[in-house]
């Protein structure tokens, strides 16, 4: 799916790794794994079986960080001693020790590399300036999102929305002033949306954000809210302490039910709502901005 706003014919578009159990699946996993090792372990002390010890603090890592890493390789090295009772009086060969290194290792490098690609992929899929959404991110979403729709035939409303008079901002007080604004308006719209919708920076000044399981009076009222907050905020703008009332948004709001049985691909789908909403927010500026518009 490809949004293009009337303004931006071209716009281009641009999960944290998702964890692939539930904390109370992994737990399981997690203690049945080293269990079964740990009998295997006992049974015939052979390092290939040995190193299966590594898969249960891989996942501890991975699902519950470094706390589980730390865990689930303190785990590993008990069972470890305890399948192999030699140990226990701490005559410990030499692949013995190596053995014990890898497993304490193991759990806070995995953990800290797992970390470091959750960030990664959080902040490609991250707006930097106000901490939404980005266009690929939100492509991806609402498309999962139209996905969800057709099966039970519930509406998402788009809402589509930018900062009045940005230009003149710009002019009189410089870029920074206008980038602050700009954050400014998303952290209120992060604010003011519900849980369960997905908000975007897609332009300079400009965000649309979908609301999913929305009838358009509902997203009416969100939109208003978002409104009046904006109207409300005084902001801090470059160091320049700016009186309520000095920003302002225009809001478009277009929203549609999703048939099952259409033939529609779920990015055209997206496309046309996004447009129809685009429309929506030029009418609302046409009528004098900070203002919403329902299509």
């Amino acid at each position: 799916m490809r949004l293009t706003s009337t303004r931006h014919a071209d716009v281009t578009a641009t999960k944290a790794v998702a964890p692939f159990l539930s904390r109370e699946w992994a737990l399981s996993a997690i203690a049945v794994g080293l269990l079964a090792i740990f009998v295997l372990d006992w049974s015939t002390g052979t390092a290939p079986v040995q190193h299966l010890y590594y898969l249960p603090i891989i996942l501890a890592a991975v699902r519950f960080g470094l706390r589980g890493g730390i865990a689930g390789s303190i785990a590993a090295i008990v069972l470890y001693h305890l399948a192999n009772p030699q140990l226990l009086s701490l005559r410990h060969q030499e692949a013995d020790l190596l053995q014990i290194v890898l497993f304490a290792a193991v759990g806070p490098v995995v953990a800290r590399l797992t970390h470091d690609a959750r960030r990664l992929h959080q902040l490609a899929m991250t707006d930097d300036l106000t901490g939404l959404h980005n266009l690929r991110s939100f492509e991806r979403r609402l498309t999962a999102m139209i996905r969800e729709a057709r099966g039970m035939r519930y509406e998402i409303v788009l809402l589509v929305l930018d900062l009045d008079r940005l230009k003149s901002l710009n002019d009189a007080h410089g870029h920074l002033a206008g980038a602050e604004a700009v954050r400014t308006v998303g952290q209120l719209i992060a604010a003011g949306v519900p849980a369960e919708a997905v908000a975007c920076r897609y332009g300079g000044d400009e965000f649309v954000v979908a609301l999913p399981r929305t009838t358009r009076g509902r997203a009416r009222e969100i939109a208003e809210g978002l409104r009046h907050a904006v109207q409300a905020a005084a902001p801090m703008l470059a160091g320049i302490q700016f009186p309520a009332g000095s920003l302002s948004i225009s809001i478009g709001v277009a929203g549609r039910t999703f048939e099952a049985n259409a033939t529609e691909r779920n990015g055209q789908a997206g496309e046309a709502l996004f447009r129809q909403a685009d429309r929506a927010l030029y009418t609302a500026k046409g009528h004098g901005r900070n203002r919403v518009h329902v299509a």
